[in-house]
């Protein structure tokens, strides 16, 4: 898709293509700000190299605008969900305290298995799965 938006800003040309700028940078700086593990340094690149045509291809001061109105949407975003969240364990305090409980039983998952990792002899217990149990509120 990223080749797709440089061949297409190539194509439409420097005025033609300002219109379209912000909803190209998008997935572009989506992309680059991204925090994945499993994140794929050739995407990044790519991602990076069509940002440097576009900055030739329009102009340095009409690619800041429309980068800074990307940021400042993808900003903007951001703090609506985070508002969201806080907002949801105040109202639903049940959904709050499931999630916290999963988040916490990942946590133990993953810290047993980078023992194991690190210390092959070493087991740690497991305990069995019993999903809907794990899920339940413990009273």
């Amino acid at each position: 898709i990223f080749k797709f938006l440089g061949a297409i800003s190539v194509d439409l040309g420097k005025d033609r293509i300002k219109p379209y700028l912000p909803t190209i940078l998008a997935p572009l700086y989506r992309e680059l700000n991204s925090t994945y593990a499993e994140q794929d340094p050739t995407v990044k690149n790519l991602s990076q190299e069509i940002i440097e045509l576009l900055k030739k291809l329009v102009g340095l001061e009409a690619f800041s605008l429309a980068f800074s109105s990307v940021q400042k949407q993808a900003n903007q975003k951001r703090a609506i969900r985070k508002k969201q969240r806080a907002l949801q364990t105040v109202a639903n305090p049940d959904i709050a305290a499931r999630r916290k409980m999963k988040r916490h039983k990942n946590k133990a998952e993953t810290r047993k298995r980078k023992i194991e990792f690190l210390r092959p002899m070493y087991k740690a217990k497991r305990p069995r799965s019993h999903m809907l149990k794990d899920l339940a509120m413990v009273e």
